[in-house]
């Protein structure tokens, strides 16, 4: 069964109310995107990453080896549509498939740029 890896940085973290999307996934660990993002929260529901040439934060999450199968099936349906799938590069310069912020709901008054609080669960532990 063929794999691939997904950088999770919000409700599915271990813990979250959403990780039960990731049963039958393995984690890799805690992990570091390239200072290349901002990060957002939104209705403080979830978080989104969005990139940027300028001004650009490593944020924090865990890194999981997952099948396509636990992605389709699995994790993306739970994901709220703010969000898109995309390719992320991390902190050590490698890829991987994140969740990223759709450009077009970066402009509402219920999205907020959390991108110095530390990561989602930091954010979540200081409202």
């Amino acid at each position: 069964m063929s794999t691939i890896r997904m950088f999770i940085n919000g409700q599915a973290l271990s813990g979250g109310s959403l990780h039960h999307a990731l049963d039958g996934g393995t984690l890799l660990g805690a992990a570091l995107t390239a200072p290349r993002y901002r990060f957002f929260s939104v209705r403080d529901e979830f978080p989104g990453l969005h990139p940027v040439t300028e001004g650009g934060v490593a944020v924090l999450g865990e890194l999981y080896e997952v099948s396509y199968e636990l992605l389709r099936e699995s994790l993306l349906p739970q994901e709220p549509a703010e969000l898109e799938l995309g390719v992320i590069e991390m902190g050590d310069g490698t890829g991987s498939l994140a969740m990223r912020m759709r450009a077009e709901a970066l402009g509402r008054d219920d999205v907020v740029d959390i991108s110095d609080a530390g990561g989602w669960l930091a954010h979540l532990a200081a409202r």
